[in-house]
């Protein structure tokens, strides 16, 4: 039998945004993985942001995430700009806030497709793009007594 992309599982989901978050209590890979669940697709990437013990060549002893109040809003706007970009099937995300310890995470986004090359490529894309383009602001103690603030 002929591959076809005449399938309506080979395209994208009508309302493929199943999560999106911003977070003060501690993410779940779980989830944003049952929230991505697709029969139709054949690939679901997921990427799990950690904190690491150090930065640029410095120990972190103590992280903590910040936001503005339209965080959420962007999120949502960059994944809606994915799902237009890729044919997506189910897409999820979700940033913690607060303070958070070293292993904790931090970020969980996840995409199904229906196939392993979109679903990576636009994984990929949304955790990019959320990382450059929403006001989430990440304040670094470091063990010689100074500080950093990243962000958006």
């Amino acid at each position: 039998m002929a591959a076809t992309n005449d399938h309506p599982g080979e395209r994208g989901a009508q309302d493929p945004v199943k999560l999106i978050g911003i977070r003060e209590t501690p993410l779940s890979v779980d989830e944003v993985f049952r929230a991505v669940e697709d029969a139709a697709s054949g690939g679901t990437a997921l990427f799990v942001g950690t904190v690491r013990n150090h930065d640029s060549g410095a120990d972190v002893d103590q992280l903590g995430y910040s936001c503005h109040p339209t965080a959420e809003a962007e999120m949502r706007r960059i994944a809606e700009k994915v799902v237009a970009e890729y044919p997506v099937r189910a897409l999820a995300a979700v940033h913690r806030v607060g303070d958070l310890r070293i292993g904790d995470l931090a970020v969980v986004v996840a995409v199904s497709c229906p196939h392993r090359a979109e679903a990576f490529e636009a994984c990929r894309r949304l955790i990019d793009d959320l990382k450059h383009e929403v006001p989430i602001w990440k304040h670094q103690k470091f063990s010689d007594g100074t500080e950093e603030w990243v962000g958006a």
